[in-house]
C-alpha cells in the first residue's frame, strides 16, 4: 500500500533502528490512502471536464441556490480571488455558469449556474457523495466512529491541529 518513496523511508528507518518505524508506516499509509482517493476523485471528475476545484465551485453554487458573488465563492472554497477567477473562466467557457451584474447593485457581480450547470452539479454531487460513502462500506458504524476519533486525535498533533486548539 505504501508508495515507493515512503517504503524507502520506512526501510531506512528500520535499518537505522529508529523506534518510530510503526508510526512512520501509519503516516505513510494515510498519505497513500489520501493520494489514492485524490487520484480516484480526479478520474471520476475528468470525463465531465472538471477538476476538484471546478467541481467545488459548481456544488457551492448549486447549494446556494445557483447564485453567489465571486468573493464569497472564493471564501467558501478556501481559495484566493485570483484562483476563483480562473476556475470561473473555465466553467463559463464550458457553459456551466454565467457572470451577471447584481440586480440591486450593478457594480457587483453575481455568478449564476446555467441550466446545464445545475443539472451537472446535482447529478455529480449525488454520484460523488455515494462514491465517497462507499469507501467506508467495509467499516461498520462503530468502526467508522472509532476511525473518526483516531484521525481527530492524530490531527491534534499536527501544527494546524495545535493552532486550532489554542
Amino acid at each position: 500500500m505504501l508508495e515507493l518513496k515512503h517504503q524507502a523511508l520506512v526501510e531506512e528507518a528500520q535499518r537505522r533502528g529508529h523506534a518510530t518505524v510503526a508510526q512512520l508506516r501509519l503516516c505513510f499509509q494515510l498519505l497513500a490512502l489520501s493520494s489514492a482517493i485524490d487520484r480516484d476523485c480526479a478520474s471520476r471528475l475528468a470525463p465531465h471536464g472538471l477538476s476538484e476545484g471546478r467541481f467545488i465551485v459548481l456544488f457551492l453554487l448549486h447549494g446556494a441556490g445557483g447564485t453567489l458573488p465571486p468573493h464569497e465563492l472564493a471564501e467558501r472554497a478556501g481559495v484566493t480571488r485570483a484562483t476563483i477567477s480562473g476556475l470561473l473562466d473555465g466553467l463559463q467557457r464550458d457553459g456551466l455558469l454565467q457572470r451577471r451584474n447584481d440586480a440591486e447593485d450593478g457594480r457587483r457581480l453575481q455568478i449564476v449556474l446555467t441550466a446545464r450547470g445545475k443539472r451537472l452539479a446535482g447529478d455529480l454531487f449525488d454520484q460523488h457523495t455515494q462514491w465517497i460513502g462507499g469507501l467506508f462500506n467495509g467499516l461498520d458504524s462503530r468502526e467508522q466512529v472509532q476511525l473518526s476519533l483516531l484521525l481527530e486525535k492524530v490531527w491534534r498533533h499536527t501544527d494546524a491541529g495545535q493552532e486550532a486548539g489554542t
